[in-house]
């Protein structure tokens, strides 16, 4: 695969503009089916330095926006199967590839520290249970020896999700496409006009017959999804490596370990959707993640960092006060793109233009399954997945701006008052 700046005006069969984990999928998928094709995907930064490299690492087989008000035992199967078939595909390309992902399949635990959360792992096991997906639940101590933490009370542990270092999946999948994908690196599109598929970049105009917008959160910039979806800031701190001294802190807080090694690498997400995702990493990490806020633009002062930061060293120790001496060696903001009903944009927009958003903040499974049936839908190849995936890729309507505005502060900010301790 070439990777290069766009430094002379040229025409493909298909541009992708959006080098996330659909962009990628997007034209993986299409160089296979055509092999012939002049394929361009062309990103403002370099693979993995955007939200696909920013996001907690998870690859979440369990669809993610569990509903048991609204079962649907047949769509969340479905959904589930999608998320398997792109773990296995990622899977494939990072074995054949050979790189250092940090591969691990470590599960998932849906955690509660306050009691009045426990109806959600309920209401989580008996959608599992309607899917047939096998479970684990575990309370206190048994729990405290998973974990190396005795904050969580209660979680549900499922199997199947993956964790990684997602910017270097990302590098990966890009390092195995085919040699008919040019990837434009550092190429950001300062124009662009859908009627003739035409975009203007810093230093050449590129023409395509069929465009793909795999741009989530930034896709009403190109004047597409309107009033569909809303991108959402959230953050995240990472700790330095803990020592050997620091993991025996782990033993100690778990007393029915035998050996540091017992707490293998782990993932947890909170029982209420504003709380605390935290990792244990393989390289010996703590991840803190938490606070969303409104903010539809790439911009993120030092100050909000700072504030975000303090926010996330009480959340740190509220859960390992064992370790209160191990100092975050990175913080950072990243955008995710949400919709009102968790269903994405899926479509074709006008003629030869498709367009992929709103991954509701688990793009790493979902961003690659809907690339790659977006690949089928451009090439005409029909299947039972992809009439599924067009029939719930219908996005319920967001007002606009400033009522949006409004909305999302007044909503996000109720969320983490309801989440409280697991924040």
């Amino acid at each position: 695969m070439p990777v290069q700046h766009a430094e002379t005006d040229a025409h493909f069969n298909v541009i992708i503009i959006g080098a996330g984990f659909s962009g990628l999928a997007t034209a993986g998928r299409l160089a296979e089916l055509r092999p012939e094709a002049r394929i361009a995907l062309v990103d403002a930064l370099e693979v993995g330095q955007g939200a696909s490299g920013r996001n907690a690492g998870f690859i979440i087989d369990i669809p993610h926006n569990l509903d048991p008000t609204e079962p649907d035992a047949q769509a969340n199967t479905k959904a589930r199967d999608l998320n398997t078939f792109a773990i296995q595909r990622l899977q494939r390309i990072q074995e054949q590839q050979g790189l250092e992902v940090c591969w691990h399949q470590a599960g998932k635990y849906l955690a509660a520290h306050e009691e009045k959360h426990f109806s959600g792992l309920s209401d989580f096991v008996k959608t599992l249970e309607a899917i047939g997906e096998p479970y684990e639940i575990l309370n206190g101590d048994a729990l405290a020896k998973k974990l190396g933490t005795h904050y969580y009370k209660r979680a549900v542990y499922t199997p199947g999700n993956i964790l990684v270092n997602p910017a270097a999946l990302a590098i990966s999948v890009a390092s195995a496409l085919p040699a008919n994908v040019t990837l434009f690196e550092n190429t950001p599109v300062q124009e662009i006009n859908l009627a003739n598929k035409v975009i203007q970049t810093p230093k050449a105009r590129l023409s395509a017959d069929t465009i793909v917008l795999a741009t989530n959160a930034f896709t009403e910039k190109f004047g597409v999804a309107s009033n569909q979806i809303t991108p959402i800031f959230t953050y995240a701190s990472l700790t330095r490596p803990l020592n050997e001294n620091e993991m025996q802190c782990f033993k100690d807080k778990a007393a029915e370990n035998k050996t540091t090694e017992n707490i293998a690498p782990w993932g947890l997400t909170s029982a209420h959707p504003a709380g605390t995702t935290v990792r244990f990493t393989s390289d010996r990490r703590i991840f803190i993640r938490n606070t969303l806020t409104y903010q539809p633009t790439l911009s993120s002062t030092g100050a909000s960092l700072d504030k975000v930061k303090v926010k996330h060293r009480q959340s740190y120790l509220a859960r390992f006060p064992q370790l209160p001496n191990v100092p975050f060696e990175y913080t950072s903001g990243g955008m995710i793109c949400v919709t009102m009903n968790h269903q994405p944009v899926f479509t074709e927009h006008k003629p030869n233009v498709y367009v992929i958003a709103g991954m509701n903040g688990v793009g790493v499974a979902k961003g690659t399954y809907l690339g790659h049936y977006m690949a089928e839908y451009i090439y005409g190849k029909q299947s039972p997945e992809l009439d599924f995936i067009l029939n719930h890729s219908v996005p319920s309507w967001i007002p606009p701006d400033p009522f949006r505005s409004v909305g999302a502060h007044i909503r996000l900010s109720f969320e983490e008052y309801m989440a409280k301790g697991e924040v």
